[in-house]
């Protein structure tokens, strides 16, 4: 395993450094591929959220590596290499693993414990399968991630300990109050229908809120979603879909705002802004979730406007997890990225294993064959209980050895052990590669 991870998050650039990095949904395909194409590179795969943009591979090579990694994130993301490497943190190997295990369990979110990156996680390995890209390895990977987030939520509280981005933006736009009693009896506008504005609508609408309108560049998306959300608050609830280009109307009517989608420019200008609040008295609250902003910074000048973004969340502090949830989750992720090294380990020997076996069965089914040239009055009982015999014999002598060995290569420094068995048994170097890649052997 040569796993290698190169990224930047909210923890390691300013917000409008990663509002620039950001990568659009179609640039991430576009980023797998070079990867894959690149000389280091067998594998890789994306995860690219709000506040965090990373690049997994797994690499022949460290620093050839790690060199080729931050170049195509500077390429796709349109941020000067240069300018973008400061901010540019590397994980290799166990240290990789224990970074993702780590980000899946919400505690290098912004607000810990938050569980959302899960499914951002989910759709990076979506992205990831659909382009080919992943392989043996970071299936493996990823697919452990989910399992050991799920473990962590389930097994302590460390989801109380934090909020979803989501509620502490609202929260934070209530300017501490609950959302519950804030919310309630307001006219909302939430643009977009993915899943950040769709966890804003369903929690907004269940905080009570009087009318909901969705707007969105699809407008079917935004109708299901409007359509959903009245099912389950009931006939008198009123959530309408509307298409992108009335927001502009809907905003002037608007008490609060949520805006959270793909697009590469502003949403919202502060231009349009002004102009929902001539003729009113009330204040507008905006909240933009989106990476790169919807809505205009300059909003920030405007009075009668309390707008909270991606930045001021980052700068905000949230509540104070509990300590022995956490030191929990990380006993949990430890154990967890020990026990991946060790079965990659592992895996690394079976083909050697596999070769071995089967150099094994050729031997017998030689030996049988020979003796079988030389007794003739052999009949088809006594041939197949000599054969069953041999093959026992053999198989008693490889048990143990294969055992302990797969064992030895499952600890630390247990590399070696796959190479000291070819080389003890003679075996022969592509039966070994033919093992690990079957689908090489029948091309």
């Amino acid at each position: 395993m040569s796993l290698l991870v190169v990224g930047l998050s909210h923890q390691s650039a300013p917000v409008s450094v990663l509002e620039r990095a950001a990568l659009e949904p179609q640039a991430r395909g576009k980023l797998l591929q070079d990867t894959v194409s690149a000389e280091p590179a067998a594998e890789a795969a994306v995860l690219s959220t709000c506040n965090r943009v990373e690049l997994y591979a797994d690499v022949d090579k460290f620093h050839a590596g790690v060199a080729e990694l931050s170049t195509l994130l500077a390429q796709h993301s349109g941020v000067d290499l240069e300018e973008l490497t400061p901010y540019l943190y590397v994980h290799y190997e166990d240290r990789a693993v224990h970074h993702l295990f780590s980000v899946a369990c919400g505690m290098d979110s912004m607000v810990v414990g938050e569980g959302q990156i899960l499914g951002q996680i989910k759709d990076a390995l979506a992205v990831a399968q659909e382009q080919h890209t992943a392989g043996r390895l970071l299936n493996d990977l990823f697919q452990q991630a989910l399992r050991v987030g799920k473990r962590a939520h389930s097994e302590t509280g460390i989801d109380k300990a934090g909020q979803s981005l989501v509620t502490f933006g609202l929260e934070q736009l209530a300017g501490g109050a609950p959302v519950n009693e804030w919310a309630h009896g307001k006219r909302v506008l939430v643009i977009g229908a993915g899943s950040m504005s769709s966890l804003a609508a369903t929690t907004l609408a269940r905080a009570g809120v009087a009318e909901l309108v969705i707007v969105n560049r699809t407008l079917a998306r935004a109708e299901r979603l409007a359509t959903a959300l009245a099912e389950e608050r009931g006939s008198g609830f009123a959530a309408r879909a509307l298409p992108i280009e009335r927001v502009g109307a809907e905003l002037d009517a608007a008490d609060v705002v949520v805006s959270c989608t793909g697009a590469t420019g502003l949403v919202l200008t502060v231009e349009a802004v002004e102009a929902a609040l001539r003729g009113r008295s009330s204040t507008l609250a905006a909240l933009d979730l989106a990476m790169p902003r919807d809505i205009d910074i300059a909003v920030h000048r405007l009075d009668r406007v309390r707008l909270v973004d991606i930045e001021s969340l980052a700068e905000a502090e949230a509540d104070a997890p509990m300590a022995g949830d956490v030191d929990a989750v990380r006993g949990i992720v430890a154990a967890e990225v020990a026990a991946f090294g060790a079965a990659q380990r592992a895996a690394t020997i079976t083909p050697t294993v596999v070769a071995l076996r089967t150099m094994a069965a050729d031997v017998v089914a030689g030996e049988m064959a020979r003796l079988e040239g030389r007794l003739h009055g052999m009949d088809d009982k006594q041939r197949a209980e000599i054969t069953q015999t041999v093959r026992r014999v053999v198989d008693k002598l490889l048990h143990a050895p294969t055992v302990r060995v797969k064992q030895l290569a499952g600890e630390p420094g247990g590399a070696g052990y796959a190479d000291a068995l070819r080389e003890l048994f003679d075996l022969d170097p592509q039966a070994v590669a033919a093992v690990s890649n079957p689908e090489q052997e029948r091309q």
